[in-house]
């Protein structure tokens, strides 16, 4: 077993005020991922030959692009977490929503706020949707990857107990409430496999995929980022602890419907859209 390293959340305090403004890896996480993304697509944006052709838009436009995922984002997953999975605390607490500084962001809802952000944003500046959200897709990883390891570093979303000589004592409830273990236990670091396939793992594939001509295929990209998110998702659930809110007694392994987790069951859809999407781009010509 391996103690939990002690990586405080907070990367520094600027001095301001009584308390002083906490700067978070999670924060800066978020900051990472979008400020790389969007320079991976600015610099997409600039090579014709990869698209097979002019490329979608000018490089010019992706800093407003990115105004509106950052909107998507925070505004999407909030949403998304409070519907999918607290529905009932908020509907008692709706002042709490927009708290988004105590935590509660969902991946899936996320996700559908840049969908919408990006989708919106392409048919009122004239770019064709699919291919931003090609562009999207291949950069998505990155962000994927540093929203896990800040997981990891605030020891949340862990994983279920192991005996395995990985697993990691976590520290605070985590350590303390695996059910017929007495004194502390090791869990799996479920952030971590999640940085590995779907940031370092899924954000490989993707660059293999630019560099052998995928994003001549509108739609290809997107397909293979959603089916392949949605895979290591619902593999990962089976190591990840469930959600408090979900887990009973009838269901002391959190699952929602059909013996599967409320990860999974969102996953479900984007695995289905994501083969939709390969199977449609490979069968039409290329660019």
């Amino acid at each position: 077993m391996i103690p939990f390293p002690d990586i405080s959340p907070e990367l520094f305090v600027i001095p301001i005020g009584e308390t002083g403004l906490p700067i978070r890896w999670y924060a800066l996480a978020y900051l990472a991922g979008l400020v790389l993304g969007a320079l991976a697509i600015w610099r997409m944006m600039k090579s014709d030959r990869i698209w097979g052709g002019a490329a979608p838009m000018p490089a010019a436009k992706v800093e407003d692009l990115l105004t509106w995922i950052v909107g998507g984002v925070i505004l999407g997953g909030r949403l998304g977490f409070v519907l999918f999975y607290q529905p009932g605390y908020y509907l008692t607490h709706p002042l709490e929503i927009p708290m988004v500084w105590r935590g509660g962001m969902s991946f899936h809802g996320g996700f559908l706020g840049v969908v919408l952000a990006s989708w919106w944003w392409a048919r009122r500046d004239g770019v064709e949707p699919l291919r931003l959200a090609d562009a999207l897709a291949v950069v998505a990883p990155i962000g994927l990857f540093f929203g896990r390891l800040a997981n990891f570093i605030n020891a949340e979303l862990w994983g279920r107990p192991t005996d395995a000589p990985w697993g990691v004592i976590f520290p605070g409830a985590a350590a303390q409430s695996c059910p017929g273990v007495e004194g502390l236990c090791a869990r799996h670091p479920s952030q971590l496999y999640e940085a590995g396939l779907e940031g370092l793992l899924l954000g490989l594939i993707l660059l293999v995929l630019v560099w052998r001509g995928g994003l001549r295929r509108p739609g290809l990209a997107l397909g293979v980022f959603l089916s392949g998110y949605a895979a290591a998702r619902i593999f990962v659930e089976f190591f990840r602890e469930a959600d408090a809110q979900f887990i009973t007694a009838d269901s002391p392994l959190g699952r929602v419907a059909l013996g599967l987790s409320m990860g999974q069951l969102l996953s479900l859809p984007m695995l289905a859209v994501g083969v939709y999407f390969i199977l449609r781009a490979l069968r039409r010509p290329a660019r």
